[in-house]
């Protein structure tokens, strides 16, 4: 199976590059945010790699980071998530935003990814935010979604959001709260000390 790749980039289409490799073009599909972030044709490049083998075809997913790529993997354990809607999910929050929403029960965050409704993110956040504890959550207190904490950290979301803030930053601060308050803080609580995260 193929790990990495490194070459020289090729061309690139909607969503994918071809990465030449000593004459070898490989065809990699990537996020939107990798994309973007990838040099201009001509320049060398790095891949991690994830590759997917089926009956009748062989697909290679390439990420800028093992991060990104671990990610990857673990948005595909969903039911209902494939390598597309992963991707889609990657476009729209890099591993840090994810983390996050995750880690606040932030469904609607994770449903700005084309292909993902309300349902699906609520089933992304309740099978994945034990694993993603590893992933870059482990500053975030994992709301409970048997107490009122959760409750509270949505309402202390929607009021940020509501204010102007972006949801990435609000739900990054919101977290911050939770771990300087604890999870039983009230939502007038998180939503103040929220405020003070943005302004700083």
């Amino acid at each position: 199976m193929i790990g990495k790749l490194k070459g020289i980039i090729d061309s690139r289409g909607e969503d994918y590059v071809i990465l030449d490799v000593r004459g070898v073009g490989y065809l990699v599909h990537c996020s939107g945010r990798t994309l973007h972030k990838l040099p201009p044709a001509g320049e060398p490049a790095t891949l991690a790699i994830e590759t997917q083998l089926r009956e009748d075809s062989l697909k290679l997913f390439g990420f800028l980071s093992e991060t990104d790529r671990q990610w990857f993997r673990l948005l595909l354990t969903v039911q209902g998530v494939g390598a597309k809607v992963a991707l889609a999910i990657q476009t729209v929050l890099d591993a840090a935003e994810l983390a996050t929403a995750i880690g606040c029960q932030d469904k609607a965050a994770i449903a700005r990814a084309p292909g993902v409704g309300p349902k699906l993110a609520a089933r992304i956040i309740a099978e994945l935010k034990e694993k993603a504890i590893g992933l870059g959550a482990a500053a975030i207190p994992l709301v409970s979604s048997a107490g009122g904490t959760s409750n509270a950290a949505q309402d202390a979301l929607s009021a940020l959001v509501n204010l102007g803030y972006g949801r990435p930053q609000a739900s990054a601060a919101i977290a911050a709260s939770l771990a300087e308050l604890g999870e039983d803080a009230p939502a007038s609580e998180l939503i103040r000390r929220g405020l003070k995260e943005l302004a700083g």
